[in-house]
């Protein structure tokens, strides 16, 4: 069977391993963002979607800075962190 991709409600980062979830605040894994965005149940830097964006766009090795960023504000505000 196999499962849903998940990727960060804040940085759009892959949760492909338990290791990569962030943790609520009383230890216990969160399932919706990764551990760097989300420590002891708060968001560990108080940003902007874009500059979040901006923080992101050098991970993105897979194409260029200008696709990254432009793949990124299409996708960022249906994430849960940016939704209005």
């Amino acid at each position: 069977m196999k499962t849903e991709q998940r990727f960060c409600q804040s940085c759009g980062m892959p949760l492909n391993d338990v290791n990569d979830y962030g943790t609520n605040a009383d230890g216990s894994r969160n399932d919706e963002y990764c551990k760097y965005c989300y420590e002891n149940g708060r968001f560990k830097q108080q940003c902007t979607m874009e500059e979040m964006i901006e923080t992101c766009v050098p991970h993105i090795t897979s194409m260029t800075p200008d696709e990254a960023r432009h793949m990124m504000q299409e996708w960022f505000p249906t994430l849960k962190r940016w939704q209005k």
